[in-house]
């Protein structure tokens, strides 16, 4: 049903947006339950402006499966589970590689600017290059954290600095929330493989 919604409502966006002289301004988001959200007025900040390219960014949305080979080359490189360095995809950007988030970070794995650099990422909106560098990026956690997938994903989220600080998960709601989302979507993708 969800499909056949996400279908019906594309095809009405597309079909308005591409049809005639008079063009709207859309905006999506995709909420926590995976349902893609459509708005020529945007009520809250989760909504990013899709651009003249709508076609190209429903186009990501669409399929979450499109970026498997890569995250399967990604996560293989690096002795990564597939299913994780894909859970960590999915509540990163929900496999929107043109996504950035309200602090700056980047592409499917999030990557700030100023870390740009030393992860050897040079176009961060590249979706095979930012998954390599997120995912050479959280086995250095692993390593840093003996293993402890909880501190690395908490990490990843808040800072391998914060996590050393408060010697465990920081007591940041976001972080905690984080770390369970990704676990979750990790047990769903294992459970799928």
């Amino acid at each position: 049903m969800r499909m056949l919604t996400l279908t019906l409502a594309l095809t009405v966006l597309l079909g308005a947006a591409l049809t005639g002289p008079v063009r709207a301004e859309i905006y999506t988001y995709m909420d926590e339950n995976g349902v893609l959200h459509f708005s020529n007025v945007p009520t809250s900040k989760r909504y990013q402006y899709a651009g003249p390219e709508i076609e190209d960014t429903v186009a990501y949305y669409a399929s979450p499966d499109m970026f498997d080979h890569y995250i399967r080359d990604a996560a293989s490189l690096h002795g990564l589970d597939f299913a994780l360095v894909k859970a960590v995809v999915q509540v990163e950007s929900n496999f929107n590689p043109k996504a950035v988030s309200d602090a700056g970070a980047i592409g499917l794995m999030q990557i700030m600017p100023g870390n740009l650099s030393a992860f050897r990422l040079h176009d961060p909106y590249d979706p095979q290059a930012n998954i390599m560098a997120g995912t050479r990026y959280l086995k250095s956690l692993l390593k840093k954290f003996d293993e402890d997938l909880e501190l690395s994903l908490a990490a990843y989220n808040a800072g391998p600095s914060t996590v050393e600080r408060y010697k465990g998960i920081p007591p940041y709601p976001e972080t905690r929330k984080y770390v369970n989302r990704v676990l979750a979507y990790y047990a769903r993708y294992k459970n799928s493989e």
